[in-house]
């Protein structure tokens, strides 16, 4: 079984067969309704028309017929991804011991014998779990019953005997009385052979000028007399033998056509081979070193790609080293660092200027500091000397 070819006449079968399985399960009164989607036709899941629509109807189908089995499953969605719906629709598959003897892509299609079999296999088990099967009871036999046909225009002669008794019945005349006991009638021609009337020759005769064109004995054969069929089989031979003759002499007249023709064709063949054969043997010489050519091509070009790649990466380390020259290269010329160095250095400069003059300042204080303090040391020791 393959995906990749139209399917076969199998699968139209199985189609069918599943479409009568589902409307078991009136699926049209419950599938449809809740997805809001058009009734499929026989051939839906055989001819590939629209494999996304019919892929998503397959899983939809998949799930509705799962749930009928009476196992919980999750509604599918247009977005989820197929590989995870197709994979949980076939491990319910395989849980409910159903054969599945091929790849699971052969399923993303939506369409084909493998999807029509995964559906009709569901359907199965769906119906074992929501119907009861019992024996098949076979009808009695009746025995035909000849079809009376009501029709003014058809009538027996007891019909005839009746219609007349009562038409020419009178208490006060009685001499219109005419009887029908000696008719005679044969199953092949009806015939009279003796009439006794008591009645006016004239009248009967206008009578039966007023009632000829509406009577019409007819005589049904039956079904079963195998007089009929016997009668039926001599008609057909005679017709069979009588075609045979003007068939016969046309199929051979063709058959021999057609051996002449085919002896011809053979005669040229040969004669076309036999012509031909150094032609063919240097085709196929040359078939042969074209062949070899190609795979001495093949090989060239892989080891061309294998330095085309190896060319493609040096190229990048040559940009890369050159990018990298050109910012040295940028940078050594640039005088933007000296000039910050410069710059800096000015900077560095009157902070030095400033910290001397501080360092002075600091310093001129620090020795009136000591001078004071000299003074105020030898004012004490003088006092205390004038003292004592």
């Amino acid at each position: 079984m393959s995906a990749d070819v139209e399917p076969g006449f199998p699968a139209h079968g199985t189609m069918e067969a599943l479409l009568d399985k589902l409307k078991l399960l009136n699926y049209e009164a419950e599938f449809f309704r809740e997805t809001k989607m058009k009734p499929i036709h026989r051939y839906y899941f055989v001819v590939t028309k629209n494999p996304g629509e019919q892929f998503y109807l397959f899983a939809l189908l998949a799930a509705y017929l799962i749930k009928k089995i009476g196992i919980n499953f999750q509604k599918p969605q247009e977005d989820d991804d197929p590989n995870d719906t197709i994979e949980k629709i076939l491990q319910v598959v395989r849980e409910n011991e159903i054969a599945v003897n091929f790849p699971a892509n052969k399923l993303k299609q939506g369409v084909g014998e493998h999807v029509v079999y995964i559906l009709d296999s569901l359907a199965d088990k769906a119906l074992e779990k929501n119907f009861i099967w019992q024996k098949p009871l076979a009808p009695e036999e009746k025995q035909e019953e000849t079809e009376v046909i009501n029709d003014e225009s058809e009538i027996n002669l007891d019909r005839v005997e009746e219609e007349m008794m009562a038409a020419y019945t009178d208490d006060s005349d009685e001499e219109n009385l005419f009887l029908l006991d000696n008719v005679k009638i044969s199953r092949k021609e009806p015939q009279m052979t003796e009439i006794k009337m008591n009645v006016n020759e004239e009248t009967w005769k206008l009578e039966l000028e007023r009632v000829l064109p509406h009577l019409k004995i007819t005589i049904k054969n039956e079904n079963r007399d195998w007089r009929t069929h016997l009668d039926q089989m001599k008609q057909y031979k005679s017709s069979v033998d009588s075609s045979l003759g003007v068939v016969k002499n046309q199929l051979q007249k063709l058959h021999k056509e057609i051996s002449t023709t085919l002896d011809k064709v053979g005669n040229r063949e040969k004669y076309l081979n036999k012509e031909l054969e150094n032609i063919l043997d240097e085709y196929r010489m040359l078939q042969d070193q074209l062949s070899k050519i190609k795979d001495a091509y093949k090989g060239i070009s892989e080891g061309v790609a294998e330095r085309n790649r190896e060319l493609f990466r040096l190229t990048d380390r040559l940009e890369t080293v050159k990018q990298q020259m050109e910012e040295r290269g940028s940078s050594m010329t640039d005088g933007t660092p000296l000039v910050n160095i410069k710059k800096y250095m000015g900077k560095v400069k009157t902070e030095i200027i400033n910290m001397d003059v501080r360092i002075g300042i600091l310093e001129c204080i620090l020795l009136q500091s000591k001078i004071r303090d000299e003074k105020n040391l030898e004012n004490e020791f003088g006092q205390t000397i004038s003292v004592f």
